[in-house]
């Protein structure tokens, strides 16, 4: 892997089952091999050590089921624990059902929540919706004040990034395409501007 990609690439550490070594190792795989970004579960921000590293959390991490005012909360309490950005996953039922009032007015709600200078990013389960719900829903949180869109949480049963799915986010807001280190190529020749790896 060429070190262009490996500093496009951010390394996740989201699975339910980590723990606080798991955020320490990650983190200094990243430093070792120079991927510039980690993004931490929110209660594990604390277990990071001092870096210099880029760090990210999350918030209604992975379902989006989570009240509005949970998810807004949640971002601030990561923001207030070193984040200086943060992935929401917004309400999926929203999304599948066309509101997008209930969509912008969530997103609306991170947004106020955390600091302008702190970066938002609004992910969507690309695989599991048609494009025009993608796209509706791409729209909706440019104008809620997002910064980049995300194909996936790596997590959903409908399954993860695809080229297209890049290319359709691109042209809305700049993307982050999660995937294995082994997917970084594609989805950055497909216009990703991010890897997230998990």
């Amino acid at each position: 892997m060429t070190q262009e990609i490996t500093s496009l690439l951010e390394y996740a550490v989201l699975d339910p089952l980590a723990v606080a070594a798991d955020v320490v190792k990650r983190a200094q795989e990243a430093e070792e091999q120079g991927v510039p970004a980690v993004c931490v579960a929110p209660h594990l921000l604390a277990a990071l050590p001092e870096t210099q590293l880029r760090v990210g959390s999350v918030c209604g991490f992975p379902h989006g089921t989570h009240h509005p005012l949970i998810k807004a909360t949640e971002a601030r309490f990561a923001v207030q624990n070193g984040a200086v950005e943060i992935a929401l996953v917004p309400n999926l039922g929203a999304i599948a059902s066309g509101d997008m009032n209930a969509l912008l007015g969530e997103i609306v709600a991170v947004r106020e929540a955390i600091t302008e200078h702190i970066k938002l990013t609004v992910i969507l389960e690309t695989a599991a919706f048609a494009t025009g719900q993608i796209q509706a829903a791409a729209e909706t949180a440019a104008r809620a004040g997002a910064d980049f869109l995300q194909t996936s949480t790596g997590f959903h049963p409908a399954g993860g990034t695809t080229a297209q799915a890049v290319q359709q986010l691109k042209g809305v807001l700049p993307v982050k395409a999660t995937g294995s280190a082994d997917q970084a190529a594609e989805c950055l020749a497909a216009g990703a501007s991010r890897i997230v790896v998990l």
